[in-house]
């Protein structure tokens, strides 16, 4: 706030609340470059949420003691703070390999949120409804049927086992075995089968995820596929 928005500041807590008013000009000079130098980095309000002149009110609202200058600044860091836990970094569009670009940029990004001026990016958060996806990637998608290359899958087929075989399961029309819990090794679905190691003692010490699931668990798989109804 400039000393003039600090002055205008002033006159409005002072009407509410005549315990801050000064009435001789020299000390109503010096109150407001005390104020200034405390909350010349403070807007007087934002476009998102903030406003000064709310968080004064709401001081002598509910407080009986006069308003000090670190009860407009508290609740202004707190605002700043909040902001910032609900952001998340967009890719700056400057080139990855001009770093002293790259930095600039995020950090202007940060400071816009920070200071109200622009709104948090919240990716992280759980929205409701259908994300909004390009049509040109969605109907890429559809065609692929899968955001992995066949051939990158089939590069990967020897380090994922049983993920491959349960994809050749479901391609030849077969019971899909990790559809479903395994009640031998408690494996939750989407998880592959384990198989228990047994130390000299008898007991459990590790386990090893298995290439195939256990019996029991694809004769569930096949009982859960054989109830589902048939597409007419």
């Amino acid at each position: 706030m400039t000393p003039r928005e600090i002055g205008a500041l002033l006159a409005y807590i002072g009407r509410i609340d005549p315990r801050t008013m000064r009435t001789d000009p020299g000390e109503a000079r010096d109150q407001i470059a005390q104020w200034h130098e405390l909350l010349g980095d403070v807007p007087p309000a934002t476009p998102y949420g903030w406003n000064a002149r709310i968080a004064a009110r709401q001081h002598i609202r509910v407080s009986p003691y006069p308003i000090l200058p670190a009860d407009i600044a508290r609740p202004w860091d707190s605002y700043r703070r909040e902001r910032i836990a609900r952001h998340t970094d967009p890719t700056p569009l400057a080139d990855p390999d001009d770093q002293a670009a790259w930095i600039a940029e995020l950090a202007g990004t940060r400071r816009a949120v920070a200071t109200g001026s622009a709104q948090p990016r919240q990716d992280r958060a759980i929205t409701s409804g259908r994300r909004q996806v390009d049509p040109e990637l969605e109907a890429r998608l559809r065609e692929v049927g899968s955001c992995i290359p066949p051939a990158a899958r089939a590069a990967l087929r020897p380090f994922r086992p049983a993920r491959a075989a349960r994809e050749a399961a479901v391609a030849q029309g077969r019971p899909d075995a990790l559809a479903v819990r395994c009640e031998w090794c408690q494996a939750p679905v989407g998880e592959p089968c384990r198989s228990r190691r047994i130390g000299p003692d008898g007991g459990a010490c590790g386990t090893t995820p298995r290439a195939t699931p256990h019996p029991g668990r694809l004769d569930l798989a096949t009982t859960q596929q054989a109830r589902q109804p048939t597409p007419a």
